[in-house]
């Protein structure tokens, strides 16, 4: 079992060149964003809490990441794979991945991260706010929030999977293709 975290700042591209993986490897594809977006629309308890967060740039804490996220895997273990997109983003969502995941007898095969100046970032994510109409992604200083936060708690991940040798850099800059075939050589020797 394939089991990859695609990681990256907000607007790195983890979505679109998830869909690319996941077509590739088979791979059962899990978007804490799309998670989110769900339970959301259905009004869950954890999605109405999420939401508060959320709307204002912030991480959504752990447990209910962790919660809305662990029943999807138990829904899905019969699969090739995972790729987590989004997910983890702090130290404790990564240790209760590992957790959850010793629980079926499979870990993290690697960590393949999407490596993007801010500038690039916040311009990627203001056209797509155009677009989309999500207001995280329609507002420079939310957007500019949401990249702070991910430095400030989220990047620290990069040395967590660097002790277990499965951290790998990848240039998020380019056309789609390019980008999907970074990864894949990434993918391909693990």
């Amino acid at each position: 079992m394939k089991n990859i975290v695609l990681f990256g700042p907000p607007g790195a591209g983890k979505g679109t060149q998830a869909e690319k993986i996941k077509e590739k490897y088979d791979l059962f594809h899990i978007s804490t964003g799309d998670v989110f977006r769900y339970n959301i629309k259905n009004n869950t308890k954890l999605g109405v809490l999420a939401k508060q967060y959320m709307d204002k740039g912030d991480l959504v804490p752990d447990q209910v990441t962790i919660d809305m996220l662990s029943d999807v895997v138990e829904k899905n273990i019969s699969v090739n794979g995972f790729i987590f997109d989004g997910f983890p983003r702090t130290q404790s969502q990564a240790e209760a991945l590992d957790k959850l995941l010793t629980k079926f007898n499979t870990s993290i095969s690697g960590m393949v991260a999407l490596e993007v100046d801010d500038e690039i970032l916040i311009n990627r994510l203001l056209e797509r706010g155009k677009v989309s109409g999500r207001a995280d992604d329609s507002n420079s200083l939310i957007i500019k929030n949401r990249i702070k936060e991910y430095y400030s708690k989220t990047a620290i991940l990069k040395t967590f999977y660097q002790r277990k040798n499965c951290y790998f850099g990848v240039d998020g800059v380019g056309g789609i293709e390019e980008i999907t075939s970074r990864i894949t050589n990434v993918i391909n020797n693990l």
